[in-house]
């Protein structure tokens, strides 16, 4: 319990001490017109009120990943409660506010022309393609995800209608948030799912200290608990959890909040704010999972092998933290519980399905160089889209969902990277994006060597080779920043 009472007043802390600290080295300006008014459409460019900027982004990072990823993580044992406070003060949040607001002194610019401006036109040529695929493989995947989920509900619930039912509901929806100007959909509904998934998380926060169980502490070893996983602490829990530490998807999202804000000054409360506030919600639902499958008492002798227990279908012998979801919301939080697991496990995958497919507009649209305006040219780019989609939906993603983590964290190597030169051009203070830059390019690149999906390469080598792509990285960049910002004039900015 200690552990995770630390863990929540160092994310608070790191908000109001080190998101200060991230903010002043990127000198946001209240005098500069942002986007949203500069280029305003209607339809993607448009100041909307900053309550709504900050719940619409916070959906959009979160999906099921600080629900199912923390309660995956877990398992690896408390230093994922220290992951999650580390990784997302001084990865995660650092990642978010200034891709974001680079994105906004770049006129709300994609991902991938921000990592092409700083990298290069090889970097922009597969950032572009790598970015697109992964917001049509994480659309295609957001909609049979919870259409499972609510039709897994049926039997219990009075949910009538079949999965098929669910993918044409859900896909429709997925079309409108598409194609219709974000304040008219996305703007409407986000507010009150984003709050639902607030007041769920502060009802579990309260059940962690009210109910029955123990939470392990952090102690001065750490050790992989994981009960059926032989993946090294490092680097498997760093891939397990990612958002709510460290992951490359927000960046990709952050752009059409960048489009949306009125003032500069309020980025830190956007994007460094709703990435602490994913944060807690990884916290609390690690803590949470832990504790509720240690009360029940069955299924192993420790909380990890309890836990797996606690997510396994008798049936079917299947684990799923779903089920573990649910359970826990109707043990802790009752009949609301109930209705707060289905607005909270349904909604939260379908609000980064939704914004997936319009990423995906966005980013073909700015490569393209192809305005937005109008709904017949927004059909133009979203028809062959979402004809993509509804073929992969039919694909089994076992094999290549489990790529997916990988290349999720490699996308905030390049990412962190690009936010690395960016800031040494301007002879800021660049270290902030580095540090983190170099370490999760040294996770990815030894996971993939280790990982069973990978070269499954043993540790030791694995580890040689992740220390060693690290220090070339980091040389990459010395060499870079030698050559090219030696005659760049302090705070020199073309945007």
């Amino acid at each position: 319990m200690i552990s995770f009472i630390i863990g929540v007043l160092l994310l608070i802390s790191g908000y109001f001490v080190y998101g200060k600290i991230v903010e002043r080295i990127f000198q946001p300006d209240a005098t500069k017109q942002t986007p949203a008014f500069a280029m305003q459409d209607g339809v993607d460019y448009l100041p909307m009120p900053t309550w709504k900027v900050y719940l619409i982004q916070f959906l959009n990072i979160a999906g099921t990943g600080p629900v199912f990823g923390a309660i995956q993580g877990i398992l690896f044992g408390p230093a994922a409660f220290f992951w999650i406070v580390l990784g997302c003060v001084f990865g995660g949040a650092v990642h978010d506010y200034l891709s974001g607001m680079i994105s906004i002194r770049k006129g709300g610019a994609s991902l991938p022309e921000i990592i092409g401006d700083e990298l290069g036109g090889g970097a922009r040529f597969a950032m572009r393609l790598v970015t697109m695929v992964l917001m049509v493989l994480v659309g295609a995947v957001f909609v049979t995800t919870p259409a499972d989920l609510l039709d897994g509900m049926g039997a219990d619930n009075g949910f009538l209608w079949s999965k098929n039912f669910w993918v044409l509901v859900i896909f429709a929806y997925y079309i409108l948030a598409t194609l219709l100007p974000i304040d008219k959909l996305i703007g409407r509904i986000y507010p009150v799912f984003g709050a639902a998934l607030l007041i769920m998380a502060a009802g579990l926060a309260y059940g962690i200290f009210a109910c029955d169980g123990t939470i392990p502490e952090i102690t001065g070893a750490f050790e992989n608990h994981h009960p059926t996983s032989t993946m090294p602490l490092f680097p498997g829990l760093f891939i397990t959890i990612a958002c709510g530490a460290v992951s490359g998807f927000h960046a990709t999202q952050s752009p059409m909040m960048a489009r949306c804000m009125k003032n500069e000054k309020l980025g830190r409360r956007v994007f460094y704010g709703a990435m602490i506030t994913e944060g807690l919600v990884a916290l609390i639902w690690a803590a949470a999972a832990i504790k509720f499958a240690d009360s029940l008492g069955t299924g192993g002798n420790t909380p990890y092998e309890k836990l797996v227990a606690a997510m396994t279908n008798p049936e079917t012998g299947k684990a799923s933290p779903a089920l573990l979801v649910n359970a826990i919301c109707n043990s802790w939080l009752g009949t609301a519980g109930a209705v707060l697991a289905i607005l909270g496990v349904v909604a939260a995958p379908i609000t980064s399905g939704d914004t997936a497919f319009r990423s995906a507009r966005l980013i073909a649209a700015d490569f393209m160089k192809f305005k937005q305006d109008k709904i017949y040219k927004r059909l133009v780019l979203s028809v062959p889209i979402f004809a993509v989609s509804a073929v992969l939906m039919f694909v089994n993603f076992d094999i290549l969902w489990r790529y997916f983590a990988w290349f999720n964290q490699t996308l905030s190597v390049f990412t962190l990277f690009a936010i690395t030169v960016y800031l040494a051009r301007l002879h800021k203070a660049y270290c902030v994006a580095l540090i983190p830059a170099l370490w999760m390019l040294c996770v990815c690149s030894t996971y993939i060597c280790v990982a069973p999906e990978g070269f499954r390469l043993p540790v030791t080598a694995s580890y040689s080779i992740g220390i060693g792509v690290t220090l070339a990285g980091l040389v990459w960049f010395l060499v870079w920043k030698h050559k090219n910002t030696r005659h760049l004039a302090p705070e020199t900015d073309k945007n």
